[in-house]
């Protein structure tokens, strides 16, 4: 079952897991639309491709909520 982290890793905006926007690699490292077109489609963590994160919505996010732990990291400098 996929993570649904709640932000983008790169920028820290909030990705909600009943929205689209999300995208995600194969070891669920997530980012937003903006910075996806940016890393040209692929992670910078494991150099795999970034795919649309399916929504998680209903019973099923009732059941399964999404993560709380945000996974932004600024780069030195303190902006990002």
């Amino acid at each position: 079952m996929l993570e649904m982290r709640p932000d983008c890793e790169r920028c820290g905006v909030d990705l909600p897991a009943d929205e689209g926007g999300a995208f995600i690699c194969s070891f669920e490292c997530t980012f937003c639309a903006d910075c996806v077109d940016a890393l040209d489609e692929r992670c910078p963590n494991c150099g795999g491709e970034l795919l649309d994160r399916p929504a998680r919505v209903g019973a099923a996010l009732t059941k399964y909520p999404a993560s709380t732990q945000r996974h932004h990291s600024p780069p030195a400098g303190g902006r990002g």
